[in-house]
């Protein structure tokens, strides 16, 4: 009976959770913006072909570049910073270990409507203007603190012993933490990076604040402006499955990658 249950409740959960993908999927084989099954005029690819066909084409595609770049940029320095930062808190005092941990998590507890304001504050206070280095800026600092949690497990799993090692053999502290720690670090490294790409490629209120009437839009945005002022085109139900279905093969691969790295070393170890 326990089971049973729990199995149920996997169910309703998971419906829950990926109803509203598959929705968008199917929806997206209608070539229309709205959710309605009545109005529904048939099958067919008008949504997809609206992507590259539709008057609203140039400013979509200028929006997934600005997105793009925007979190390119913010998850590589957000990474850098990030895994050095780890290893420098990993190395600290107890006491101040605890109390820059604690620091290093008040942007991800906050509520993101205050980050928000208080970097729109914060800018103007310095004097920098909306657009790009506002952007950027704001993006690099909410995301380094979580590529900071992704990398601080693996520091724990890490032999010190290594890093000593290689100081003991004549490299300088730079060298034994580039040639030495990060490689060990990597795969926290990676996912942190992952981390940081995907909350600024889905951030919102942060985008919307900072960007000012620039004129730069992200999805995010440009999907709340044309929602706002003409009601939503077409092709929005196609980008989203195209989204997921990225993101899906994405993860596929890396997990087939994985599973297949296990069997190789269990085949290696027999």
């Amino acid at each position: 009976m326990k089971k049973a249950l729990s199995g149920i409740y996997l169910a309703v959960v998971a419906l829950f959770l990926y109803a509203p993908i598959l929705l968008i999927i199917f929806f997206s084989f209608f070539g229309e913006s709205g959710v309605n099954f009545s109005t529904a005029s048939g099958f067919s690819f008008d949504s997809y072909v609206a992507i590259f066909k539709s008057d609203a084409s140039a400013d979509l595609f200028s929006a997934i570049a600005n997105t793009l770049i925007i979190a390119a940029i913010a998850s590589i320095i957000s990474t850098l910073l990030g895994a050095i930062s780890a290893v420098g808190i990993f190395y600290l005092g107890k006491r101040m270990k605890k109390i820059v941990n604690n620091i290093n998590q008040w942007p991800i507890i906050s509520s993101e409507i205050v980050t928000a304001f208080s970097f729109v504050i914060f800018f103007a206070a310095l004097g920098i203007d909306n657009g790009w280095v506002r952007l950027i800026i704001s993006h690099v600092t909410f995301c380094t603190p979580y590529v900071v949690l992704a990398v601080m497990p693996r520091l724990y799993q890490m032999d010190g012993n290594i890093y000593e090692a290689a100081l003991d053999l004549g490299a300088t502290p730079t060298r034994a933490l580039f040639k030495v720690q990060l490689p060990m670090l990597m795969p926290g490294v990676v996912s942190g990076f992952v981390m940081a790409f995907t909350m600024s490629l889905d951030d919102f209120i942060i985008t919307q604040l900072n960007k000012g009437t620039t004129g730069i839009e992200t999805l995010s945005t440009y999907l709340y402006q044309d929602g706002a002022k003409r009601g939503l085109e077409p092709f929005w139900f196609a980008v989203f499955s195209i989204i997921f279905m990225i993101v899906l093969l994405v993860v596929l691969v890396a997990n087939l990658r994985k599973h297949t790295k296990v069997g190789e070393k269990k085949e290696v170890a027999q």
